[in-house]
Parts: C-alpha cells; sequence; structure tokens
C-alpha cells in the first residue's frame, strides 16, 4: 500500500502524462455491443476485439438478431478472438437475458450485471464506468501488472487488487486510472522490455526503486 501523499502525486502524474478523459479502447455505438465487445476481450487484445466487431455487429445488429443467431454461425465471426465457442454462446445467452429479464436494457447494478453470462466483475465495472458514468476499479492485466509494480497491492487475485486500489484511489480517478494504466503499459510498462529509462512514473515505482537501490 502506498501513503495517501504518494498515491496523490501518482495521480497528478498519470493526469499529467495521460489523457484525462475515460478513453475506452473497445469500439462500440451501443451499450450492449461493449457488453459484448468486453466479453471477447477475454484473453484476447482489444485491437484483435476491434477487428472482429464491425463485422459481428453488422450481421447482428440489434439485440434480438443476437438473441436468435446461429451459434456455429456466431462462432464463425468471434473464433478468431479465442475460446470463441464459450464465447459465441454467453453472447447469445447474455442477448437473451437482457431482453427476457431487463426489457432490452443494460442493467447498472454489480449484481444484476454479474448474473449474465460471461460476465465477471472486470466487464461489469467497465460498463457500468463507462455506460452510467459509475465510478469503477477496471482489473485487467495491465492494471494487474502495474499496480502491483508501483505498489498499490501485493496481491494477484483480481477481486483482492479491486478492493486495494479502490481504498487508495480518489474515487473520482477510478475509471481513469484504467484507460491511463493500459496506455501507460503499452506505450512504457510493457510486459516485455519495460522502458524503465524512458518512464515518467519511475521514481513513484516501488520496483523500480527496489532495483535501482540492488535491494
Amino acid at each position: 500500500m502506498k501513503s495517501p501523499r504518494a498515491v496523490k502525486k501518482l495521480m497528478t502524474r498519470l493526469d499529467e502524462v495521460y489523457p484525462t478523459d475515460d478513453v475506452c479502447y473497445l469500439n462500440y455505438d451501443l451499450p450492449w455491443q461493449l457488453l459484448f465487445a468486453t466479453i471477447l476481450s477475454a484473453q484476447c487484445t482489444d485491437d484483435r476485439v476491434n477487428q472482429v466487431t464491425p463485422a459481428l455487429f453488422a450481421k447482428y445488429p440489434t439485440l434480438d438478431t443476437v438473441a436468435s443467431a446461429d451459434v456455429a454461425e456466431m462462432e464463425s465471426y468471434v473464433k478468431s478472438t479465442g475460446f470463441y465457442r464459450n464465447k459465441a454462446m454467453n453472447i447469445i445467452d447474455s442477448a437473451r437475458m437482457l431482453l427476457d429479464r431487463f426489457g432490452g436494457d443494460l442493467p447498472e447494478s454489480m449484481e444484476s450485471l454479474t448474473e449474465l453470462p460471461g460476465v465477471g466483475r472486470k466487464t461489469a465495472n467497465l460498463v457500468r464506468g463507462h455506460i452510467f458514468g459509475i465510478p469503477s476499479i477496471i482489473v485487467d492485466t495491465h492494471v494487474k501488472r502495474i499496480s502491483f509494480k508501483l505498489g498499490l497491492t501485493s496481491n494477484t487475485d483480481p477481486y483482492k487488487i479491486e478492493i486495494d486500489l479502490s481504498k487508495q484511489l480518489p474515487k473520482e480517478h477510478w475509471t481513469r486510472y484504467n484507460t491511463q494504466i493500459i496506455a501507460h503499459g503499452r506505450a512504457i510498462c510493457r510486459a516485455r522490455g519495460p522502458k524503465c529509462s524512458e518512464c515518467p512514473l519511475s521514481n513513484l515505482c516501488n520496483m523500480y526503486k527496489s532495483a535501482s537501490s540492488g535491494s
């Protein structure tokens, strides 16, 4: 855990270096499209999902067409995202549940969202943050890895990381933290070959300071 003063410095630095808008890296036009794009993003890059969804949403332009889709045909559209059989079935089943239980609208509560097939806390938090504007901690691979390096958590379980971050980050920065950390992870703090010498967060990074001191 970091001190409140250190967290404040980190939030200020992130806002200086990265956009302060709550940018979403998955392309969508309608709320339910973001839900399904996020389901597809499990164990898959956002770039790959964004290559798949234009044809997918053109083929299935409404929740009704998704709900009535042939599973095998849906699989052919999402195959390149990996785990495509589960993803195709989860998307179809979620569309049916949205129509049957929620009148075709996305629910905004965590409890209701996580009842949808294929929807965990990460997907639910992303929808809550970007669709409903509810401050949400979104723990993806970038947030998990970089939050550990920064000393914001010592946990590896996403839910425990979410709790650690919610206790330290100011609520108005919750959703923005995810988009800024994704940008940082792509540009600087890459999983392979991190550019520590160029990192604007290096003096706030526990792992960098530990490596520099030789401890």
